[in-house]
């Protein structure tokens, strides 16, 4: 394993789950650190940065929503959650509040790691693209996660939020389907994948101050999907 290998951490109250993700993510080629509290977690994110955050949502000193929360908002990670809340309504919450995934337990430590390299893949950078776009007089800064207007007054947006904005701006005026948009961003398909995707719009939309009844960037095409209309340019 060496250094520069993308570093996972591991929130979760139960030793037995943080000692064979930590297992299997180290053979793997991760590295990895693990905590019992959130506290601790918090702690410990002060001094590193994390490529990926696994949190589970029963923790013993702090909702892990909270966390999930916290981290979209001030955090450049991505956010999985593993958690033993299989309704519908935990996975709607959980991505709505800026988690990239969902895994439910009991769950075979394979999947989290394929599911983590797959993330990791979508989040390589583009060879044709950069880390800055411009379009209507907003900068998107994609390794800082934050947008400015024309006053460069800064407006932070979450990675999960920052995935969505990324693949209109990479696809100005051209429409994206749903199915185009689940393939891209990965997923599973259904009712919480379509929740977070109107989430997360809605939110980039109300960032981008743009007219709810009436977007200009980013408008909806109903039963078909959704196109972005300004101009973009790279660096």
């Amino acid at each position: 394993m060496t250094s520069d290998a993308p570093l996972v951490t591991i929130l979760d109250d139960e030793p037995a789950i943080r000692s064979m993700l930590a297992r299997a993510l180290e053979d793997a080629g991760f590295r990895t650190m693990a905590f019992g509290r959130a506290t601790e977690f918090e702690a410990a994110l002060a001094k590193t940065s994390p490529d990926v955050c696994l949190v589970d949502l029963s923790l013993p000193d702090k909702d892990g929503l909270t966390v999930v929360h916290q981290l979209a908002l001030e955090q450049g990670a991505r956010v999985i959650i593993i958690s033993g809340r299989a309704e519908v309504r935990d996975r709607v919450t959980g991505l709505e509040l800026g988690a990239d995934d969902y895994i439910i337990k009991p769950f075979d430590p394979s999947e989290v790691v394929a599911r983590i390299r797959a993330h990791l893949r979508r989040d390589s950078p583009s060879s044709a693209k950069g880390d800055t776009a411009r379009f209507s007089g907003w900068v998107a800064h994609f390794d800082r996660y934050v947008l400015c207007d024309e006053t460069n007054t800064e407006t932070p947006f979450s990675h999960a939020e920052g995935e969505v904005l990324r693949l209109f701006l990479e696809r100005p005026k051209r429409l994206i389907s749903r199915q185009a948009m689940q393939e891209a961003l990965g997923g599973a398909a259904g009712e919480s994948f379509d929740r977070a995707m109107d989430v997360r719009i809605s939110r980039l939309r109300t960032k981008l101050k743009e007219d709810p009844k009436n977007p200009k960037l980013i408008k909806t095409i109903y039963g078909a999907g959704y196109i972005f209309l300004g101009d973009v340019q790279w660096s």
